[in-house]
C-alpha cells in the first residue's frame, strides 16, 4: 500500500505556470477495448458465475466500462454498476441466472476513497467477507490478465508530439483510476514517463482528489487543464472549478490532433476557456448515452 498518498500529491512542487492531469487508459493509450473486453469481462463472467448468461454479461460489461457515461469508471464501482444492470435484464431473470448480492463491496467502496487492491486486501483481512474475498480475486486475476496480454500499444498520434511541446510550461501527473504498477509499466514501455511529476492510479485516490491535492491552490484555476475521455475525468475537473479537454471516444486521433495544433495554444494563451471549452464539452456529451439500449 502507498503510504500517505494525500500527502505524496500535496508535496509535488510547482515549477511551472501550468498544470495539466492527463488520464491514461483510453486517453493516451488505445487500451480500454483489450483490457475490458479480454481481461476483466472474461474474468467477470468465470468468478460471479454468469456462464448461463455471459452473453448478457458481456453485453452490460462493456456497456457500463466502455460505450456509456461510465466509462473509465474504477473496477469496483464498474462492477457493482454492471452487476445492477445484469439484474434488471429481463432475459437473465427468464434464464434464473443467480446474481451475486454485492452489498459488501457497495458498503467497502462508500467508506474507501483509495479504491485498489491493497485498500481492499486490508478490508478482506479485517471482515473475512467471503464476497469481498471473491472480489478481491476477481481484481488480482483481471491484473495479472493485463500484465500478461496488454503490451505493445502505442500512445494515440500526436500523444509524444503533445507531450513535447507542454513539457516546457507545465507540470504533468497522470490521473487514472488504473493500478500504478499497470500505468507505470506502459508509460515506461513507451518512454515517456519523463515528462510527468507523478504516476496517479487508484492506490492515490480519486480523480478528483488527485487534482485537488496536486494542483489546486498552487495554480490559477485557468491554468489548471485536465485531459480525458470519460465522464469522470469532467467530473474531476468541474469538481475542482478546472479547465477540461476531451478525447472523444472513437475519434481519439483527431482530437489528439486537434490538441496539438489548436487546444494547446489556446490553454497557453488564456482563450480557452469559455465559449471554446463549452463547444468541446457539449461535442463530447453526445457521444456516450446513460442508458442502455434493452432497457428502452
Amino acid at each position: 500500500m502507498i503510504e500517505n498518498p494525500q500527502k505524496i500529491l500535496e508535496d509535488i512542487k510547482r515549477e511551472k505556470d501550468f498544470f495539466i492531469g492527463i488520464d491514461s487508459d483510453g486517453c493516451v493509450f488505445d487500451t480500454m477495448e483489450i483490457k475490458q473486453k479480454e481481461c476483466f469481462c472474461p474474468q467477470f463472467i468465470k468468478h460471479y458465475g454468469l456462464q448461463r448468461v455471459s452473453k448478457y454479461a458481456r453485453e452490460t460489461w462493456e456497456f457500463v466500462n466502455l460505450y456509456s457515461k461510465t466509462r473509465g469508471v474504477n473496477r469496483f464501482k464498474a462492477l457493482i454498476r454492471a452487476m445492477e444492470l445484469l439484474a434488471e435484464r429481463k432475459e437473465v431473470k427468464l434464464r434464473n441466472a443467480n446474481i451475486i448480492d454485492l452489498s459488501s463491496v457497495i458498503k467497502w467502496t462508500k467508506k474507501e476513497s483509495k479504491l485498489g487492491n491493497p485498500a481492499l486486501e486490508k478490508y478482506a483481512a479485517e471482515t473475512n467477507d467471503p464476497i469481498i474475498n471473491l472480489t478481491l480475486k476477481w481484481s488480482k486475476e483481471v491484473n495479472v490478465e493485463i500484465e500478461k496480454l496488454v503490451f505493445d500499444i502505442p500512445p494515440f498520434p500526436f500523444v509524444k508530439e503533445s507531450l513535447a511541446k507542454i513539457f516546457d510550461k507545465a507540470d504533468l501527473l497522470v490521473v487514472s483510476q488504473t493500478p500504478v504498477e499497470a500505468l507505470t509499466r506502459e508509460w515506461e514501455e513507451h518512454n515517456i514517463q519523463n515528462y510527468v511529476k507523478l504516476i496517479a492510479g487508484q492506490e492515490y485516490g480519486t480523480k478528483a482528489e488527485h487534482l485537488k491535492y496536486a494542483a489546486k491552490g498552487k495554480y490559477d484555476d485557468d491554468k489548471i487543464l485536465m485531459i480525458g475521455d470519460a465522464p469522470g475525468d469532467l467530473s474531476a475537473a468541474k469538481a475542482n472549478g478546472v479547465l477540461f479537454y476531451p478525447i472523444n471516444p472513437g475519434h481519439e486521433d483527431e482530437s489528439w490532433e486537434r490538441f496539438y495544433t489548436q487546444a494547446v495554444d489556446k490553454f497557453f494563451n488564456g482563450s480557452f476557456a469559455g465559449e471554446y471549452e463549452d463547444n468541446l464539452i457539449k461535442e463530447f456529451e453526445t457521444y456516450l448515452p446513460e442508458k442502455p439500449k434493452w432497457s428502452n
